[in-house]
This record gives C-alpha cells, structure tokens and sequence, in this order.
C-alpha cells in the first residue's frame, strides 16, 4: 500500500536513497555503459594483434682505432650515450639496410589486412583505394622512392629502443603481425646496426692508414661477413657478437604471445570502468537536477508538510476511480490512502473548505481534486461541491463529462446559483464547473463575491473542494486562498524545481488559514520491489 507519512527527522541518507538514485538514473547508467563499452569494443577491433621480438645490445665504447669520442665514452658511460647510440638505430643508414635486405618495399600495401578484423579490414581497404590514386599520379621513379620511403617509416615505427637502466646494455624491440617476421626483423635490425658501426671504425681507420692496411681489411671482411647473415636467422653466440663497439648479447627468438593485454580482460576491465563513470553521472545528474523528485525535497524546499503521494498510472491519469470496486489498482490504492490521510487531516483542523491548487499549468490537479470528492463521496458518504475555480484553462466539466454553459464565474457574477449551476454527478457529489465569461479574473475575483458563493456552499454541502489555476501563472489562487479554510500543493514529481515551488507557494502559505500540506503526484517507485523489501 502506498505510504502517506514521512520521516521528517530522517536527516541522513540511507542505503536505499543511493540504490533510488542509481535506479532512477538508470537510463544514464546504461546510456553511458553502451557508449564505453561500444567505443572500447571497436578500439579492439580496430586494433590488430602484434607481436613484439627483442635483442640486447652491448655498448663496450672499444674500437679498432683509438678515437677521444670513445676514450670519453669508455671513462663515462652514462644513459645519455646510451639513449645516443640507441637513436642510431632508428637512423636512415640502418633502416634502409634492412628494408633493402628483407624486400620490405615488395610487401603489400595492404599486409594487415591477412591479420586485421572483418571492421579494420574494410578501413584498410578504403585507405588502400586513396593510396592507390595517389600512386597513380606519380611517375615510376617518384613512385619506386615514394614506396621504399613509406617501407623505411613504417619500419621505424614498429622499432622501439630502450635502455635498460645502470647498464650499458639496451634493447631493441620490433613489432609485426607475424611473430616469426617480427624476430627476423629485430635480428637483421640489430646486425644492421652493427654494420652500421663496423663501417663507422673502417672509415676512420682508412683516414688514418689507407685501404690496404691490415685493420681495414680486418674489418672489411667482418661487414661482408655478418651482411651475409641479414637473413635474420640466429647465429652462434660468437658469431652474433661480433667486433663492432656495439655488441649482441641476445639474439631475438620468435614470441610465443602476442603484445598486450588480453582482449577480453580490456573488455571486462571496460565493462566495469563504464559502471562506474555510470554511476558517477547519475549521482552527477541526480544532484544537478534542482527538480522536486521525493518527499524529502519538499519538505526541506519550504517547510511544507507531505501528506502522500499519487504512483504513476501507465496511460492516463486524469482518471477517476471507482472505489466501490473490490480490488484497486496501485494507482486507485494511492488516492485511497491518500484520501483517507487527508480526511483525517481536514476533520482534525475543521476544513470544510479547501483549495487545491498546482505550480505548473501541466500539472495534474484536476485528477487529485476530482478522485479526493469522488471518495469523501463515496465512501465517507459525505455532500461533497468540487468547483473549477480556474477560468483559464477549465477542466472539470471533460472529466466528469458534464456541460460549460453555466458555472463558478457565472456565480461570482450573481447570474446563476450554485443549485442551478451546480451538476449532480451521484447522490452526494456535485460539481460546479468554471463557466464562460468575458470578464477578467481580477474583477471576478472579489472578495465579497467569493465569500457569498462559499457561504451558499456551505448551507447545502459538507465539503467545498476548490481546484485553482496553477499558482505560477495567475494571482486568482492567492485571492480565492484567502476564504477558504485549508490550502492543498499539488506538485507533480520530477517536473517543478524547488525554487520554483517556494516562490509559488511561500505567499500561498503566509495567506492561508490552514497549510495542510502537498501531495506529490506522477510518483515513480524505480527500486524493484524485492530489493526495495530489503534495503
């Protein structure tokens, strides 16, 4: 059954106001679970599986001839010698060596794609298309220098060379779709780069002791020797080691997993970092949203009192209920409980007359004035008037289906009575609806003529309910407030925002007799059920 109280000294946040809020801002949550986890699931696609290969190398800063670079090298070696010898690596000289050495020019211009997803496949392809058109409008030549120049970079971006901290020693790491090319390629990468070194000392041992001298030739043989082995298949131990300044000490094997982590850890990992940026927007969203959402808001906003709530109906609200039935609805048992709560209410502080009257123009108040004199109607079995007290915007006479011709402005003028204007809708329920007039409501509205329509009321009926215009766009309900003998605040959940309300209702509240309180209407309950019996 609905509930009608509320703890107003329940200062503090509970469990289940959290569970409330991420239940209520659910959309947000799995709005932003879909966005993360659709923009993580494509990344992966994107992104095609590599494998990484690596060699160590040895800076002895030794050479065949003597040289003061080296001398001041072998006294001080630091991380910024290594980082230079290592820059080395990725130098024009080395790359091109190997890039000629493996016939990297002469792999397809679309080799990912034998490795790529379904997704990465069609993006290569449109990238494929574009490259071709460009290639179409060089020249032979243009295009054999365009091709190894493009085969050089993308080699130089799959190389990436690290020290390795208080050492002498850095690697050399070389990725590639293929774990078996991605070891050839770091093995003939790091050879190339000890030719590159022997070549080094051999032109400066031909500076000093020409072509013929022992040294020269010493090393010439060596360069031949390991520019044979630009195969890339491991060598022996010695052999890989060589005379350059710059030694092997590992040669690269093939790798048995590909680089990074698991695909389907990322995607777990994701699915986890999106609940919880879920979660933080919808708190985010929750306590930006300066709407009255829940009876604390109310109650805080300005000291109003909450008597109830009316639950959401799926379809329609401005329903009335038959309470003569054996079995309500959640939404026929809101205005149940909240009839009874307020009929209490009323008998407690003498209110034979009350207004009812909304913030909004959108809000629903008709429904809650109308099921209120439906049930002191029926089931208290009490003389109930429920009058359109709203000239602009007239309602009552739809919902009880009922003529216009005559009503509550009619009354005000002194043309008609409440017996004749006034329509039996059931034996204890009449209602007066707003009427037609050409005057305006501050005329209507007159002090004197309020009092003696609500003074007939009174000598025929046991309740007057009077539904107002909303507070926010008329000054009829702050007039009409001040005859009556109990104000009733109808806000409409999610839909008014608290400053809002205070400014409607703070004069509303300083000029009624009796404030006795507001009901909370469209009321949605996002906590399932079962969770919400043990939270």
């Amino acid at each position: 059954m609905e509930e009608t109280t509320y703890q107003q000294n329940e200062n503090g946040f509970t469990l289940r106001d959290y569970i409330h809020v991420l239940f209520r801002q659910k959309d947000v949550v799995l709005l932003s679970m879909i966005i993360v986890m659709t923009i993580v699931f494509l990344g992966l696609k994107m992104e095609t599986k590599q494998y990484e290969a690596s060699v160590k190398m040895l800076i002895t800063a030794s050479k065949s001839v003597e040289s003061p670079f080296y001398k001041e090298a072998n006294q001080s070696r630091n991380v910024e010698q290594t980082l230079t010898q290592s820059e080395i690596v990725k130098s024009d000289p080395v790359l091109a060596r190997v890039v000629m050495a493996q016939g990297l020019v002469n792999r397809p211009l679309d080799d990912e794609k034998r490795y790529a997803s379904s997704l990465k496949a069609r993006v290569i392809n449109l990238k494929m298309r574009m490259l071709k058109r460009k290639l179409n409008e060089l020249s032979v030549a243009q295009k054999e220098a365009f091709l190894f120049r493009r085969a050089i970079e993308n080699l130089k971006i799959s190389i990436r060379v690290e020290p390795i901290r208080d050492s002498d020693i850095f690697t050399i790491t070389v990725k590639d779709y293929d774990p078996g090319e991605a070891a050839i390629l770091a093995n003939v990468v790091s050879r190339a780069y000890v030719i590159y070194d022997l070549e080094q000392q051999m032109a400066e041992l031909r500076l000093k002791y020409g072509d013929k001298h022992p040294k020269v030739k010493y090393l010439q043989d060596n360069i031949e020797k390991m520019a044979q082995n630009l195969d890339g298949r491991n060598l022996s131990d010695i052999d890989a080691i060589g005379t350059a300044s710059v030694k092997i000490v590992a040669q690269a094997y093939i790798p048995l997993e590909p680089t990074g982590a698991s695909k389907l850890l990322i995607f777990i990992m994701a699915v986890i970092m999106s609940l919880f940026a879920g979660v933080i927007l919808a708190f985010i969203f929750e306590y930006s949203d300066q709407a009255i959402k829940n009876p604390r808001d109310i109650e805080r906003a300005l000291d109003i009192p909450y008597i109830g709530s009316v639950r959401r109906k799926r379809f329609f609200n401005r329903v009335l209920v038959n309470f003569k039935k054996k079995r309500l609805s959640a939404y026929g048992h809101s205005y149940r409980s909240l009839s009874e709560h307020l009929y209490l209410l009323m008998k407690d502080k003498a209110v034979a007359s009350l207004m009812i009257s909304s913030t909004l123009e959108m809000e629903d108040s008709s429904a809650v004035s109308g099921n209120l004199a439906n049930y002191f109607s029926e089931v208290l079995k009490r003389k109930v008037l429920l009058v359109d007290a709203d000239p602009h915007r007239p309602f009552l006479h739809r919902l009880f289906n009922v003529g216009n011709e005559k009503g509550f402005v009619d009354c005000l003028e002194g043309t008609a009575e409440i017996k004749d204007a006034a329509h039996a809708v059931t034996e204890n329920l009449s209602v007066l609806t707003a009427g037609k007039t050409a005057l305006s409501s501050i005329i209507l509205f007159d002090p004197l003529k309020i009092e003696r329509v609500i003074n007939a009321a009174k000598t025929r009926y046991d309740f007057i309910i009077f539904r107002s215009s909303s507070t926010r766009s008329h000054k009829d309900p702050s007039v009409l407030v001040r005859h009556v003998d109990g104000l009733l605040a109808v806000v409409e959940e999610g839909k008014v925002r608290k400053h809002v309300f205070v400014n409607a209702f703070s004069d509303l509240k300083g000029k009624a007799r009796h404030t006795l309180g507001v009901i909370l209407i469209n009321r949605t309950y996002p906590i399932p059920g079962f969770i919400y019996e043990r939270v």
